[in-house]
């Protein structure tokens, strides 16, 4: 099939490269003409294990086009997603659409041929009403059917999650989009993954209700980890213990720092306006929201406290902090909404120097925390460190030689905020360990 993806952010990027690799021809269409160029000249706009290879080799078998042009990829499209962002709208947390609305007029400008619009960007219940009222205001002329397609990427893990998801989500009513839509993810039904088809309402809220459950889970278990600091508990025997009831589940129940990224902070924000624009408040997500921003600074006073366990203790000015992993997950270079964001920031503002490493995350990092010394590595980070602190659980980070860190470090204090380690093990190296929940 003919697929024109407009947007090579993420999630069209991705998208595209995975339909192509199953053998439809895709052209990715995005403004941004330094991208487009260094798309065709095989560098990636974004970190993602395993996606310059796929590009590279499904561009240089022709599958795989790029482009700055919007009408020539559309005129002849059989399927047209719409992967602009959606990002929270400033002032009142509402999903900018702006974007999105846009696309679908150059879409009903560009249409040749019967074609089916597919929104593939994360938008609020209803979007795809409004995306239809576009196109058959614009071009009554042409059969344009709409169609709600969200994707369930995880950052890091992409690929994997776009070749074998859980389930495919597909909102139709159309009987032609639908069968449109079947052919597309062909490749995948063969294999057997689950198509759910839908309501297009429907299908808008499936995402951010999954998104808001899993946020849920995150902010639940770190509530539970700080009761188990105050009763002595461990979170870690907690979650396993509940994980393993079928009901629950073992996943997203790893206590940490809150979560970040592009999707759970925006995409709670924009349930939360949908559901009081209907009239029909979510207070339990109201309350994951303003936990979630609460434990992401009461991280920074964690890592000040931990300051005082180490042989000089005193007062935190003056002194210096190791962040170890800046990224708001391991495998991406997504800084967004990261909680190493607050903590570094808390950390300044009591007058700590703080040294960071990231193994992917530091061009981004240097822009968006100018408070930061920027290390090569670990080991140089943790140089003259009061405390080394670990905020991202990259696999670079689960052996540290912790002979060469007590050796480079002022103070041999570890702050797990991911409880990477055993305590025993950290210990018996001469360390103070501070972990979460435990």
């Amino acid at each position: 099939m003919r697929i024109t993806m407009i947007g090579s952010g993420y999630v069209g990027l991705v998208s595209g490269a995975c339909f192509s690799d199953f053998g439809h021809q895709v052209t990715c269409v995005d403004k941004d003409a330094g991208k487009i160029e260094a798309l065709r000249a095989g560098r990636m706009p974004i970190y993602e294990p395993g996606l310059d290879d796929l590009v590279a080799t499904n561009a240089a078998a022709g599958r795989l086009r790029f482009a700055t042009e919007l009408a020539p990829a559309v005129a002849d499209a059989d399927a047209i997603f719409i992967a602009v962002g959606t990002p929270s709208r400033r002032g009142d947390g509402h999903a900018d659409l702006s974007y999105v609305f846009a696309a679908t007029e150059e879409i009903a400008a560009a249409l040749t041929r019967p074609s089916v619009v597919v929104t593939k960007s994360t938008v609020p219940v209803g979007t795809g009403d409004e995306v239809e009222r576009i196109l058959r205001e614009k071009r009554p002329d042409t059969a344009a059917p709409v169609v709600s397609n969200p994707e369930f990427l995880r950052e890091g893990a992409a690929i994997g999650d776009f070749k074998r998801p859980d389930r495919i989500v597909v909102g139709t009513d159309d009987p032609h989009a639908r069968a449109v839509m079947q052919d597309v993810y062909r490749p995948l039904y063969l294999g057997e993954s689950p198509i759910l088809f839908t309501g297009r309402r429907t299908s808008e809220l499936i995402k951010y209700a999954a998104n808001a459950f899993l946020a849920t889970k995150i902010t639940f278990i770190n509530e539970i980890a700080d009761l188990c600091e105050a009763v002595g508990a461990d979170v870690q025997e907690v979650s396993r213990g509940i994980g393993l009831d079928n009901r629950i589940g073992r996943k997203f129940l790893h206590a940490g720092p809150g979560y970040g990224g592009s999707c759970f902070p925006k995409d709670t924000l924009a349930l939360l306006k949908t559901a009081e624009d209907f009239g029909s408040p979510i207070q339990i997500v109201e309350a994951v929201v303003k936990v979630n921003d609460s434990r992401k600074r009461a991280m920074g006073r964690k890592v000040l406290a931990a300051l005082g366990a180490g042989a000089e203790g005193g007062e935190p000015r003056g002194k210096t902090v190791a962040l170890l992993g800046l990224t708001f997950k391991p495998n991406t270079d997504d800084m967004r909404d990261a909680p190493s964001l607050a903590i570094a920031q808390a950390l300044a503002d009591a007058g700590v120097e703080v040294r960071a490493y990231d193994p992917e995350g530091m061009d981004a990092a240097r822009a968006m925390m100018p408070v930061l010394t920027c290390c090569r590595d670990a080991y140089e980070a943790a140089t003259g460190a009061d405390a080394t602190v670990i905020v991202t659980e990259w696999d670079a980070f689960r052996a540290l030689d912790f002979a060469r860190l007590k050796e480079v470090a002022a103070a041999p204090v570890l702050v797990d905020l991911r409880n990477i380690y055993r305590r025993e093990a950290v210990e018996a190296a001469g360390f103070t360990y501070v972990a979460v929940g435990r």
